[in-house]
Parts: structure tokens; C-alpha cells; sequence
């Protein structure tokens, strides 16, 4: 590796340095000295926004997009860096980061695609029409940048969902500034990206405060950057507690601001009785394999699975044993994830009505599957049961009949996804359970496992409370913009006034 970490701040295209720092615990090698963020580091960082915002946001589509596929092209020329120093610090294959990093490019340069386009400005024009008792006005409308952004980088998602990844992506080809408060399980990639992020914005002649990177361990540093009064939104990926503790903040801001966090999902897994029947080996196989990808820490890991009581389900049931038993320990994010995912096992293994199906050893940073039975009666009476587990935890869940698979579904909290397994033979059950799982996901699958979260525009990552804190968002995909737009009117303004997009509307 060629890159060596500095441990600075990247504020407004300058390294600052903090009167205090932390070390970082990475999954191999020493830690790094990072500088720990202070309010002091978030207000030059947010004021750098604000005075950016006055170009950055009223710039032509063209230079926003270029911008992002400038970006894009600065990642990928230190591609085996950032898989180099990646690995150390999260413990995640080469073959992983090097997919992850793939998919971060390939948003950043699916927005320049969505933003050139210009669709998602959402153009209306109502003539005047002077003749009229009374005359109605000449009425346009589309869609404006919010202001900075300020975007917290994710645990699981080292690229795609921390410095350059979806949330920054989209506030940027928005118009929006953006600053990112780095995580500490990874500050050196969030440093190498930051670096390339940097370095396109100045290759493109833009205020350097369009985007700044904050490094920072507590919860002080986060709160200073969501309660500043010039960041406008916030994107968020990570725990329940943590994020709803800054949902609230910015709930009791002087002028409330909105807060896009996604919180985490079990993404129940229907198996239908006829499913069962012809295939409960492989859809076993199948949720075994997805369970445990990427040691379990994905959000939209599929944690429950609800079937049958019987024979039918009883093999089910020894076909993950089998295809779970001997799996190798896999190394987890953080050795704080590690002991949080023990605490979520312990918790479900002492609950009334659970019984082991699988079970293992966990040490520090390692972790290797579980998997717990209980039945529909039982989950319905001990709430905590749908408390994700983040990591390679799995719940069955045996159900006695429609009755009580329909019972289960309705008790549901919001959830990321949710799996239909089915054949044509259950699609009577599969017709009663859909209007129950729309109002309760983001996501319905069929005949899938939901560990694969396409980008693309017709993709929705977020769901009612409390998988994610706006239902009527996304994080993933390009209807993930509109999180950081809003709708502005102008009425009867001349044409020089008006913005470039509408002048030909």
C-alpha cells in the first residue's frame, strides 16, 4: 500500500489538524492517530457549505455531473488502496471491497446520468392565461436544492454508504454541499476517498466547501454537525439508538430540519406451505448462505424466517443445521459490533419459547452463526424478539396455519424487506399477506433472499419506522435525490430571473 494515512480533517480542500486525537482499532495491524473532531472543526466545515452553496447549487446540471464522474474516476485511480487499507481497518475481503468500491463508482456516475437527464426536477408550468375571470398568473415549478448536507459514513458500507457513497452522491448531484462525518471503525478509507473526492472538486473549478470531511469518535462531534443552523438534512445509516438519538436533535432544533436515517431490519422471510414442500432444502440452503454474507452486518439481512409447522418444516430446519454446522469464524466490523451481536444472542437464547437449533463459540472480533426456533404464540409474547441482531443470527419462526402466518405478519414492525417464498400454490396465502407487508416494508421479494440491494431508479432502501425515519424515502437508487430537493414556485417572474431549466418550460 502507497497510501499513508495523515489522520487530518479535509476541510474546504485544506487538512486541519485537532488539539486532541484517537486511535483507530483496525481488524489487523496498529491503529491509526486520527484527530478528533470538535465543534470548532464542524462550524468551519459548515460555514465552507454555506458560502459553497451559493454556486454550487444554482450550477448547471453538466458541472454537477461532471463533478460526480470526476469523483468517480479519482476512486478508481487508487482502487487498490482503498481495497488495501479497507481490509485492515474492516476485517472484509479484498473480493468484497473491490465489488463495494464498483458499486460506489457506479452510483456516483448513475446520478451524473439521472441528473443530466433532468426528469428528476419535476418541471410544471401553468400559463398564464390573462383572458380569464379572474386571470390566473403565469405559475412554474421545479424541484431546488435544500442547502448542506450533512451525511454520517456507515460501520457495514465502508464506500457505498459512507464518504463518496449514496448519500453523498445523491445531495451532490442535487446541489447540495456536503459534509461527511467520518466513521472511526474506517477513518483511513474514509481518508483516501475524501482525498479523491477533494481532488476532483478541485479539478473542477468549484468552491472547495462543497465538500469537507469531519473525523470524530464521540457523540459530541455528531451532535455539533446535525445542530448546526446550516446544515439543512441529514442522511444517516446505523444503529436504532444512535440514530434516533440524533433524529431527536434535529426534531428540537430552533428550525427543525429532516433527518433520512435507515435503522436497521430483520427481513422476515415468508417460506408458503407449497414452497415448502417442493423445495425447503434449497430455499434452506439459500437462506443459510444469505444469513451469514458478510458475517451477517448487512441491513437488509434476513434474520427471521417464518414456516411451517411439521415435517416439512422440521427438515427445513435440519438443513441449516447441516449446511450452517463447522462454518468458519468470520471477523466482524468492530470488536463493539462483536459484543453487541453475543449481547443480541444472549438475550434471544434466554427468552421463554426459544429453542437452539445452532449454536457456537464468539470471541473478540470473530463471529460464527446462530440459529434459534420458536413459534408464532411465542413471538407474539415476548416483543423483544423482533429487536434486530445485528450479525449472523437467524430466527425460525413455526407457524400452525394461515391464521397465525397472517397474525405474524400484522404484529410486524417496519422493516426494510420482506421474502415471499412461493409457488403457485400459494399465491391465495400470498394475496392476503401483501397488504399487510406493503404498509410494513420499503421492499417485497419473491422467491429471492434480500442481501442484494440493486441501484437503480426503481430501487427502495427505507421503510416505515423503525427501519428507517421517513417512509417516504430512499437511500438507494435514484429516487434517493429527492431527499435533499424541494419543491419552489414562481409566479409571473421574468425570464432572466427565472432558473435555466425553465426557461425553455
Amino acid at each position: 500500500m502507497t497510501f499513508v494515512p495523515h489522520g487530518l480533517h479535509l476541510i474546504a480542500g485544506q487538512r486541519v489538524k485537532s488539539a486532541s486525537c484517537f486511535t483507530s482499532d483496525p481488524a489487523e495491524g496498529p491503529g491509526l492517530l486520527i484527530c478528533e473532531g470538535t465543534a470548532a472543526e464542524v462550524d468551519a466545515a459548515a460555514r465552507a457549505a454555506e458560502d459553497a452553496f451559493a454556486g454550487f447549487g444554482w450550477a448547471p446540471r453538466t458541472v454537477r455531473a461532471d463533478l460526480l464522474e470526476r469523483i468517480a474516476d479519482a476512486i478508481e485511480a487508487r482502487a487498490a488502496d482503498i481495497t488495501a487499507i479497507g481490509t485492515r481497518e474492516t476485517g472484509l475481503p479484498a473480493a468484497r471491497l473491490d465489488g463495494e468500491r464498483g458499486r460506489t463508482t457506479g452510483q456516483l456516475r448513475l446520478f451524473a446520468r439521472h441528473i443530466r437527464d433532468g426528469a428528476y426536477l419535476d418541471r410544471r408550468h401553468d400559463p398564464a392565461l390573462p383572458g380569464r375571470t379572474p386571470p390566473r398568473p403565469d405559475i412554474r415549478m421545479m424541484q431546488r436544492p435544500i442547502g448542506p448536507v450533512a451525511v454520517f459514513g456507515a460501520s457495514n458500507f465502508p464506500l457505498a454508504f459512507s464518504t463518496a457513497g449514496g448519500d453523498t452522491a445523491a445531495a451532490l448531484a442535487a446541489g447540495c454541499p456536503v459534509i461527511v462525518k467520518g466513521h472511526p471503525a474506517h477513518p483511513g478509507t474514509a481518508e483516501i476517498v475524501a482525498e479523491a473526492i477533494t481532488e476532483a472538486v478541485a479539478a473542477a473549478g468549484l468552491h472547495p466547501g462543497v465538500f469537507s470531511l469531519v473525523q470524530g469518535s464521540t457523540r459530541e462531534v455528531g451532535a455539533a454537525l446535525v445542530q448546526h443552523p446550516a446544515i439543512r438534512a441529514v442522511g444517516f445509516t446505523g444503529s436504532l439508538g444512535a440514530g434516533r438519538a440524533l433524529f431527536d436533535l434535529c426534531a428540537r432544533r430552533p428550525e427543525p430540519i429532516p433527518f433520512f436515517g435507515e435503522l436497521g431490519s430483520t427481513n422476515p422471510v415468508f417460506v408458503l406451505p407449497a414452497a415448502l414442500a417442493a423445495r425447503g432444502e434449497a430455499i434452506a440452503q439459500g437462506w443459510a448462505a444469505s444469513l451469514t454474507l458478510g458475517a451477517g452486518q448487512f441491513c437488509t439481512n434476513p434474520g427471521i424466517v417464518v414456516l411451517p409447522t411439521g415435517e416439512a418444516g422440521d427438515r427445513f430446519l435440519a438443513a441449516v443445521g447441516k449446511a450452517l454446522d463447522g462454518a468458519a469464524p468470520q471477523t466482524m466490523l468492530t470488536a463493539g459490533i462483536a459484543a453487541s451481536f453475543r449481547a443480541g444472542r444472549d438475550r434471544v437464547a434466554a427468552t421463554a419459547g426459544v429453542r437452539a437449533v445452532l449454536t457456537s463459540v464468539c470471541d473478540r472480533r470473530n463471529a460464527t452463526p446462530y440459529v434459534f426456533e420458536t413459534t408464532v404464540a411465542d413471538w407474539l409474547a415476548n416483543h423483544d424478539l423482533g429487536e434486530e441482531v445485528f450479525g449472523p443470527l437467524g430466527l425460525v419462526v413455526r407457524s400452525r396455519g394461515e391464521a397465525e402466518t397472517l397474525a405474524f405478519a400484522d404484529s410486524l414492525l417496519g422493516q426494510l424487506t420482506a421474502t415471499l417464498q412461493m409457488e403457485s400454490g400459494d399465491m391465495a396465502l400470498a394475496r392476503r399477506l401483501l397488504p399487510i407487508l406493503e404498509r410494513k416494508v420499503g421492499r417485497v421479494l419473491a422467491n429471492g433472499f434480500p442481501t442484494g440491494v440493486e441501484v437503480c431508479d426503481a430501487m427502495v432502501h427505507g421503510g416505515p419506522y423503525p427501519a428507517s425515519t421517513n417512509f417516504g424515502a430512499t437511500s438507494v437508487g435514484t429516487l434517493s435525490i429527492r431527499r435533499f430537493l424541494r419543491p419552489v414556485c414562481y409566479q409571473n417572474l421574468p425570464l432572466p430571473l427565472l432558473p435555466d431549466d425553465l426557461h425553455d418550460y
